[in-house]
């Protein structure tokens, strides 16, 4: 009889659809029950591994409940646990958008806890199963290490010990430890109820791949020296394409998607998805992995901010030619505001933000070939990676942003701290929340502090300055934080605030609030 592996995921909803994520453990037909009717898909394969979604259409009414069948048998909802429902999208669009990102895998126990902290997605889930209808989220979005492939738990590190004793030990090396990876990151009860009740849209970070993915041309070849690195990155886009992307395309972007059509069509498509990935990574103009939606009153537009990039030195771009033109095309659709998702901040701390541009001009050569190899060294070692590192493209977005004259929230992470920061002459913010469970230790803290709310923004602008760099297009500041524990935020609308919240153990509890329109 089929087993659940991963899921049931309520994944792509709009105002008529709701899309369901499986992974079953033999191939099956998965059926959703909900409102009297019954939707079904059979599962492709891929490297052993068996996958669904079934998409609902034609929903007239939120589905108080739903349960799901393999091959006729009830596999969900769990004994004991409250019902999954589905939440359409309002045709004025959403009212409250979860967000938050960089979230490792360990266990709930006190030995864990002491060094990750509680797991904010978890209490949030055992916080809905209580909570009343204001405060359930219309979306969540996760915003970029979804899992921590290049620093797995230490029971991951056993599961792949006991498959192998090859480089590279101490982390990811193939399709079937990510497999493994994402089921141990998404199968905890609460967590699990959570993805099924709560539609999720997603986009990758480097620890979803690896540290300083795609920071530069240096370190693509550093990684295609080590003699695993390709297998590495093969499996890491497809599982990706998996386990990530495919959930967050519409039912019509999907139906529409050649890979898809070739994998459903049977047998195991493991060569397919492996070319695939490999194209992705050595062609990034042959797939886009950026997304947008219509949400009524706003316009999601979700930028892949790692696999997309130019890495020429003298020119480097956050996006090529090719992924730009479709955001300038995306910020020109009608809509009241603008809600972007780029996983790595676009508006960092501004003496933060001078450090990269005169660190990005050093690796370019502005001080000559030695000064250059000491600073992409430097690059590396303190992930000097962000918009302002690839000054070109924060000029181009600060630029196309300042015109639109309407509200633009930018929502990231990665940095392992949250925080407000706001265009002094625009109505542009950008809201960071990082980590959901991956604190930075006390020393750390205070390192980020002194270094990037202190000395930096006194020597930032002077060291851009030095190199001969140009001013910023626009000002900006930090208006609230940072805070540094673990947590989730909120947007609401139909105004604008942001509120972030941290655990308690088996709840949450809130942390501040933001009026941001």
């Amino acid at each position: 009889m089929p087993a659940l592996v991963v899921g049931p995921m309520l994944r792509y909803v709009d105002s008529a659809s709701a899309s369901i994520f499986v992974e079953t453990d033999e191939p099956c037909t998965v059926a959703v029950e909900a409102s009297g009717r019954s939707f079904e898909s059979a599962t492709f394969t891929v490297h052993g591994h068996h996958y669904a979604i079934v998409d609902m259409t034609e929903l007239s009414q939120n589905v108080d409940s739903y349960a799901v069948t393999l091959d006729g048998a009830r596999v969900w909802p769990l004994e004991g646990r409250p019902p999954s429902r589905i939440r359409l999208i309002p045709p004025e669009g959403p009212s409250r958008l979860l967000f938050g990102s960089c979230r490792t895998t360990a266990p709930h126990e006190t030995a864990s806890v002491l060094i990750h902290g509680y797991d904010v997605l978890r209490s949030y889930g055992c916080h809905l199963a209580e909570a009343g209808e204001e405060e359930w989220p219309d979306l969540l979005l996760l915003l970029g290490d979804q899992v921590y492939a290049d620093s797995p738990s230490a029971e991951m590190l056993q599961f792949i010990r006991e498959r192998r004793d090859t480089e590279p030990k101490n982390e990811i090396a193939d399709f079937e430890e990510y497999a493994e990876l994402y089921r141990r990151a998404w199968t905890d009860p609460d967590i699990q109820w959570l993805l099924s009740t709560v539609s999720s849209a997603m986009i990758f970070d480097d620890h979803d791949l690896r540290d300083d993915w795609n920071t530069s041309q240096t370190w693509r070849r550093q990684m295609a020296e080590t003699g695993w690195w390709s297998r590495r990155v093969i499996a890491g886009l497809g599982a990706y394409w998996i386990y990530q992307h495919l959930g967050n395309l519409s039912p019509q972007e999907r139906a529409a998607d050649p890979l898809l059509s070739k994998l459903v069509d049977g047998g195991d498509g493991a060569a397919e998805l492996d070319a695939f990935a490999a194209q992705a990574d050595a062609e990034p103009s042959s797939n886009r992995w950026s997304y947008s939606r219509d949400l009524g009153h706003a316009r999601l537009i979700m930028i892949d901010t790692r696999c997309a990039r130019q890495l020429t030195p003298g020119d480097r771009r956050m996006l090529d030619p090719l992924e730009w033109a479709w955001l300038e095309e995306e910020v020109a659709k009608p809509a009241e505001r603008l809600i972007i998702g780029s996983s790595i901040p676009f508006l960092l701390p501004e003496g933060v933000h001078g450090v990269q541009n005169w660190n990005e001009a050093l690796c370019d050569g502005a001080w000559g070939p030695t000064v250059a190899r000491m600073s992409e060294t430097f690059r590396q070692a303190v992930d000097l990676e962000h918009w302002a590192a690839f000054r070109r493209s924060f000029e181009d977005l600060s630029k196309l942003l300042a015109e639109l004259d309407k509200p633009v929230l930018i929502l990231s992470g990665d940095v392992h701290y949250s925080y407000v920061a706001k265009a002094r002459t625009s109505p542009i913010y950008q809201i960071v929340c990082s980590p959901i469970r991956n604190p930075l230790s006390r020393l750390l803290r205070w390192a980020n502090v002194f270094t990037q709310f202190g000395i930096a923004t006194l020597i930032g602008g002077l060291l851009a300055r030095s190199a001969r760099l140009p001013r910023p297009p626009f000002r900006w500041k930090i208006i609230k934080g940072p805070w540094f524990q673990n947590a989730m935020a909120a947007l609401t609308f139909p105004g604008a605030e942001a509120t972030w919240y941290e655990s308690t153990g088996d709840d949450v509890r809130k942390v501040d609030t933001v009026r941001l329109q």
